[in-house]
């Protein structure tokens, strides 16, 4: 799979631009500030339908404009299709595929699939558990886009619980009795949303693993298989299992909702949901054996940090490339934060990829083995070196 050609109209800094592309690596070359990763990050928006700089659209639209457009040329076993993307801030964005629109925006997901390196990638292991739950859910959709519908409904169903019980607070007498009941109803809608992410991002974990451990092999000095592990681990007690394995979403429900029920004067006093995939985590260890084990987040070096990160990355690229697809690889101004080593040793693992693109500020952060197409990036303006 690769892009062929990207068409922007208002997004980020672009009031216009169309770039031409090919199979194999490009790299986008210029100063700070001038452009280059909203190109990128264009083709990533067309994977998940959001960004790996912010969380919302707005920014993605040009100050000024109303609407931004993301279009490019998808070609997959030697079939091509356009696909289109309209962002509308504050109003439902709409997707096209060859022109028809589709009635549903995220239907679009899961057509290009991307990984995308990043200086942020440290945040991955030393960030809060938000971001290693994101990490999950975008590669989760990536696999089997249904999800998308699955996160989208547990996070409106969870958003309309936390109100409730912030009534629930305050609430006396036959009005307490009514906000109870519907409380009721809000569990059931909780448990089946819940219950089916709970179970697909495990199940996730436990087939990332082992590629996470030939990854972070690779790229740290030094290391085993064995040294790098994950752990998916669940506010949700786990049916007769510790692990990251068993237990589907029929098995979870029953146990989600026994939870919720034990936490629920807890969760009223709060105001809060205190149970559920909204506060799960992916348990990131080092360590040559279990009794040597540490969590990465506190305890490994700057370096081991990094080489987790990347390990993480490398995992999933194999993973989806296990699947059947060989995924966009982009490489957002990352070699800029990683010693020689350690570039030489990312560039060699994805240099084989059908699509690199690769965002730099100077052309020699470059390592040798990923010198392709180049294109220099300046004021808006994008030109083929």
């Amino acid at each position: 799979m690769h892009v062929s050609h990207l068409s922007l109209h208002d997004f980020r800094s672009y009031a216009e631009v169309d770039v031409a592309l090919e199979p194999g690596v490009t790299a986008f070359v210029g100063s700070n500030g001038q452009g280059k990763t909203n190109l990128v990050e264009a083709i990533d928006y067309l994977s998940r339908l959001s960004s790996h700089r912010v969380a919302t659209d707005a920014p993605l639209v040009r100050a000024g404009a109303e609407q931004a457009v993301v279009r490019a040329a998808v070609v997959r076993d030697g079939r091509t299709a356009i696909l289109e993307v309209e962002l509308n801030p504050g109003r439902a964005n709409r997707a096209r595929i060859n022109r028809s629109p589709l009635s549903r925006a995220r239907d679009l997901v899961g057509i290009v699939r991307t990984v995308v390196f990043s200086p942020e990638d440290l945040a991955l292991v030393k960030g809060d558990p938000a971001q290693r739950r994101s990490l999950l859910d975008d590669l989760l959709v990536l696999r089997t886009p249904r999800y998308a519908g699955v996160i989208a409904d547990y996070e409106r169903v969870l958003k309309q619980r936390n109100t409730l019980l912030k009534s629930l607070h305050a609430a006396r007498g036959s009005s307490r009795d009514a906000a109870l009941a519907t409380l009721a109803a809000w569990d059931d809608h909780l448990v089946s949303a819940g219950a089916e992410l709970l179970a697909g991002r495990r199940a996730l974990a436990t087939d990332l693993a082992p590629y996470l451990g030939k990854a972070y092999e690779a790229v740290a000095r030094g290391a085993s298989r064995d040294d790098a592990r994950i752990a998916y681990q669940a506010t949700v007690p786990v049916p007769g299992s510790s692990d990251t394995t068993g237990s589907g979403a029929g098995d979870l429900a029953g146990s989600f909702r026994a939870e919720l029920e034990r936490r629920r004067d807890d969760e009223i006093n709060r105001g809060l949901t205190l149970v559920g995939p909204h506060r799960d985590d992916l348990l990131c260890t080092l360590g040559p054996g279990d009794d040597q084990r540490l969590p990465v987040r506190g305890y490994a070096s700057h370096g081991e940090s990094w080489s987790f990160a990347l390990a993480l990355r490398l995992a999933s690229y194999d993973l989806l490339r296990a699947d059947g697809d060989d995924p966009i690889l982009i490489l957002d101004d990352v070699f800029a934060e990683l010693d020689s080593d350690r570039r030489a040793q990312l560039a060699q693992l994805v240099a084989g990829a059908e699509q690199v693109l690769v965002t730099a500020a100077v052309e020699a952060d470059v390592p040798e083995q990923l010198r392709g197409t180049t294109f220099r990036v300046a004021a808006g303006e994008v030109t083929r070196a």
